[in-house]
């Protein structure tokens, strides 16, 4: 161990000794360690910042012992430069220590490093990782911060050669930059994956209470943006609901702070800053609050559904708390599909819909599954069980074909594909009177007859009351054999045709209709989806 502690504080060191080419005078990097800046926040305000950051040992020690070993204004005399107190950086609040609070309050053990911490948590949510993209959330007042300290050395060090030939602050390294390099190798390491740009994000999400509301409370026309004060009602409610409406509203509250911060500092001069804000920004007593969270990117898997059932909607389907129906698609197929992935939830998306008592037959209606947040992505075998599990289900309702992961491309394909596809249909007809076989053949040889449609009275309540105008491509009709005035009718019409309305014509509301054409009567007993004609996964 102490050979480990060595070879780690000679790496410091050298980049020391690297860095201080680019160094200004070692007196004002001594001043700026002696009002509370830590030493990354040194490094990269200085423009020296590079391979130091992802440096563990670089601790704001050694670059006092550095300091001792080569600043002659400090050789054998008594330095208090470096805080004795438990207080953290004033310009990234202790952000690149790096040092945090958890849910608990707790700060992070010092035998533990942030990357640890991340992989633990990617660890236990039971993420497949191959590679991820790191996001960071800072407090807005680490940006006031660095204002602010780059102000003060101007004050303090502005007639001086070596600051008047430096470039502020082009060559300055943001705080969330250095924390990204200080964190991304060591991360990539413990999780085993390669950073970069990825479906799945670790979201590092950091703030500090205290300072916004301080730095809030000195910008101008902060009292249209006070929070607005809690019910006093006494209503008395749970202590989880109560904690998770609270920090709710207090991340809400936070968000809009910082907003209103950026906003505000991006409109101020520098002189109405520097009147505002305190230079160079105090120390803080605690460091800032860290939220660790992993959020994978929807991914897609598409194919074509069969419903075998006249008993089986497409979505659950429930009314006044009663399930109508005994099992819905979604749910058959959704739940399937999670099971396999892993995923917080999943959404269910068609071609159209068929009613709960029409069944889905041919080649099967496209679908697509939007699953949120999986924690591991299907191979094709897992794609194929899925497939084998829904269709060798003991209730026969539905079935799937051409299971596949599919690319969110798809999902633009299905929306443009089912406003122009074309749907044939099977549906088993009684007609008031025996047909003629000049009926049957006048049917039979209709081509592409222009209907008119009014929303249908079923679905009025829930429709809005439009007329549409609908193609009927061809039909086909037949007699079902030893059944008076049972027929057979085959159809391919457009997209949205209302089917039992031609049929029956909806007191009127559907012309024409198969019985306005025939002069009689006509009734629908049993409808089937026989083909959807698309393009999609075939």
């Amino acid at each position: 161990m102490a050979a480990t502690n060595a070879s780690a504080e000679a790496e410091a060191r050298s980049i020391l000794e690297r860095a201080a080419e680019s160094f200004p005078p070692l007196h004002a990097v001594h001043h700026l360690l002696s009002v509370g800046a830590c030493v990354r926040c040194i490094l990269r305000l200085l423009g020296a910042y590079n391979t130091a950051c992802s440096c563990a040992s670089l601790t704001s020690s050694v670059l006092h012992s550095f300091l001792e070993e080569h600043d002659d204004s400090i050789k054998g005399g008594s330095c208090s430069c470096l805080s004795a107190d438990d207080s953290y950086c004033s310009v990234c609040l202790g952000v690149l220590l790096p040092v945090w609070h958890q849910d608990d309050g707790l700060e992070m053990p010092h035998n533990e490093n942030i990357s640890s911490m991340i992989s633990r948590v990617v660890q236990k949510e039971g993420y497949q990782v191959d590679e991820f993209s790191l996001e960071i959330s800072l407090p807005a007042v680490i940006a006031a911060n660095e204002r602010a300290f780059r102000l003060y050395m101007k004050q303090k060090f502005g007639n001086e050669d070596w600051f008047r030939d430096k470039m502020f602050p082009q060559q300055t390294m943001s705080a969330k930059e250095a924390l990204r390099l200080l964190i991304v190798p060591s991360l990539e390491k413990q999780i085993n994956a390669k950073h970069g740009t990825s479906s799945f994000r670790i979201r590092l999400t950091y703030t500090h209470g205290d300072a916004s509301q301080k730095l809030h409370s000195l910008l101008p026309n902060e009292h249209s943006h006070k929070r607005k004060p809690g019910s006093r009602n006494g209503s008395d409610t749970s202590n989880e609901a109560h904690k998770r409406n609270s920090t709710d509203a207090n991340n809400k509250q936070i968000s809009e702070s910082d907003s209103f911060i950026y906003k505000t500092l991006e409109s101020m001069h520098d002189q109405e800053f520097c009147n505002l804000i305190q230079l160079p920004p105090e120390k803080v007593s605690k460091p800032c609050h860290l939220v660790i969270s992993c959020l994978r990117s929807p991914i897609y898997i598409g194919g074509r559904y069969l419903k075998l059932s006249r008993n089986v909607s497409q979505s659950c389907w429930i009314i006044d708390d009663e399930r109508m129906g005994e099992a819905s698609v979604e749910e058959i197929i959704g739940e399937n599909v999670r099971a396999i992935c892993r995923g917080d939830s999943c959404k269910f998306h068609a071609a159209g819909r068929e009613d709960i008592d029409v069944r889905m037959l041919g080649s099967g209606r496209p679908f697509l599954v939007e699953l949120l947040n999986v924690r591991s992505i299907p191979s094709e075998i897992e794609v194929q069980q899925i497939e084998d599990r829904i269709n060798n289900s003991e209730k026969k309702y539905v079935t799937v074909r051409n299971l596949k992961l599919v690319g969110n491309e798809i999902w633009t394909m299905m929306r443009e594909g089912e406003a122009e596809k074309q749907k044939q249909y099977a549906a088993l007809i009684w007609t008031s009177r025996e047909l003629a076989e000049n009926d049957l053949h006048n049917i039979s040889v209709t081509k592409d007859m222009e209907i008119v449609q009014k929303t249908p009275i079923r679905v009025l309540h829930r429709r809005s009351p439009l007329e549409r105008k609908r193609i009927i491509h061809w039909m086909q009709i037949e007699k079902v054999t030893n059944g008076s005035n049972y027929y057979l009718l085959h159809l391919c019409t457009q997209a949205g045709t209302y089917i039992k309305e031609f049929v029956h014509g909806d007191l009127g509301r559907t012309h024409p209709s198969i019985g306005a054409i025939l002069g009689c009567r006509a009734e629908i007993l049993q409808l089937d989806v026989t083909d959807v004609k698309m393009d999609f996964l075939q």
